[in-house]
């Protein structure tokens, strides 16, 4: 099954609206720079520095177009995507943390 691409201008809810649960991170899979650099299943320095590029490229462009009340309230909820997924990250690594100590 081919994935669905989306226009520039269509709109993409961030969350479903069933389980409230974000829908982000299901969008980011799907970008070609994503599922071209799991292909190998690693992140190379190199392809790590050019998503940092794409987004700061596009944090430029966005960020003149905003009036200073919605660039606070944008920029709060980057933070706060972020921070969730920070949080989704260490809890993964700590559900597959072995449960107990090595006593050589």
């Amino acid at each position: 099954m081919a994935k669905k691409k989306s226009s520039p201008t269509e709109r993409l809810s961030w969350f479903d609206e069933k389980t409230h649960e974000p829908l982000i991170e299901r969008y980011a899979r799907q970008l070609d720079s994503f599922v071209e650099t799991m292909a190998d299943g690693k992140v190379e320095p190199s392809e790590l520095l050019a998503q940092e590029e794409r987004l700061v490229t596009l944090m430029k462009e966005i960020e003149p177009q905003l009036d200073d009340a919605l660039h606070a309230k944008i920029t709060h909820l980057l933070c706060e995507l972020t921070a969730y997924d920070l949080m989704q990250t260490i809890s993964a690594m700590q559900a597959v943390r072995p449960k107990t100590a090595f006593r050589g």
